[in-house]
């Protein structure tokens, strides 16, 4: 039997750094996907997890009877394998298969590439060992692993690339509210080779709080305000306004400090190629962009491969899918 799991990646449009106090947040899951395929080892006599990372090449073997990666590296700097080994011990796999994982999502770039590969490890391996997860308990476990591999993380991540579409996380992650909306969502990803530190970029912002208290906790309420109003703009199909709003959150994701010379230009270079709206996706520091760029997508993409990366997204409406082959 051979089991092929996919889950999409994610860009945060409004929320950054506020959801960290509190505030509520909103997401899409975009048609870039991690693809997660098990079976069966031809070697029988071999009781190792073999994976094989495709992008960028990997190749390393699990052990989890002896609760370990091999060969072990000497940084601990594990990166997508500490993910997948969490998820499989999550669904208690055996040994003797292949894992051969396919990411199409940029590692580091704050689109969610760890979170769609959990999901779909998680996924993959539970159909293959006939255990029967519903979506609310595969976004549970993927949850669980990024808690455990990076101490602490959002449930947006693994709720939008178990479910797809587009997510409001409500106040204190409370709940996440499907949004249905009924019009296209053009978006462009710009992204650095610089890749940000979420932690200390989240450190630097708790510091300007406690300094500056009533200078930055109204920022906090005004990115708040922001996404609240452009929940309702995207329920509406307002496009000017959703523009708008990215554009004043940029101005205010820059005064928390956040944003860096690539980012900066990148949003500039979207702007002036012809995106009504375009921020920081993420943590900051280097990282990604998004833009919003009805009927210039092309225009846009271009404009930003001259000095950075970058590709076209639309939303994916589809989360986490499983096949299996007999």
């Amino acid at each position: 039997m051979q089991v092929t799991a996919t889950a999409p990646g994610k860009a945060i449009l409004f929320g950054e750094h506020s959801v960290v106090y509190g505030k509520p947040a909103i997401a899409v899951a975009v048609d870039r996907r991690a693809q997660v395929k098990i079976q069966k080892l031809d070697n029988t006599e071999d009781n190792t997890i073999q994976v094989k990372v495709k992008n960028p090449p990997l190749s390393r073997c699990i052990d989890l009877k002896e609760d370990r990666i091999i060969p072990e590296d000497k940084n601990n700097q594990n990166g997508i394998l500490d993910y997948i080994f969490k998820s499989l011990k999550k669904v208690n796999q055996e040994d003797g298969i292949e894992i051969t994982v396919d990411l199409k999502i940029p590692l580091g770039a704050g689109l969610g590439s760890s979170a769609a590969v959990t999901v779909a490890t998680i996924a993959a391996a539970s159909r293959y060992n006939q255990i029967n997860l519903s979506k609310d308990e595969i976004a549970e476990y993927a949850h669980q692993v990024e808690l455990e591999v990076q101490g602490a993380a959002s449930p947006i991540d693994t709720t939008i690339s178990t479910f797809g579409g587009i997510i409001y996380l409500s106040r204190n992650a409370k709940t996440a509210i499907p949004l249905q909306i009924n019009w296209d969502l053009p978006l462009v990803i710009g992204y650095t080779e610089k890749p940000g530190n979420t932690g200390k970029l989240v450190e630097s912002v708790r510091l300007k709080r406690k300094a500056y208290p009533e200078i930055i906790n109204p920022i906090l309420d005004s990115m708040e305000r922001i996404t609240e109003n452009a929940r309702e703009a995207l329920l509406h199909g307002n496009q000017k306004k959703l523009g708008d709003l990215m554009n004043i959150n940029q101005g205010l994701l820059d005064a928390l400090g956040v944003n860096s010379i690539e980012l900066s230009n990148m949003v500039y270079t979207a702007r002036n190629t012809g995106a009504i709206g375009s921020k920081i996706t993420g943590a900051g520091g280097g990282g990604s962009i998004i833009a919003f760029c009805p009927n210039k997508l092309e225009k846009v993409v271009s404009a930003l491969e001259a000095s950075e990366n970058a590709f076209s997204v639309h939303i994916s409406p589809e989360g986490v899918q499983v096949n299996v082959d007999e």
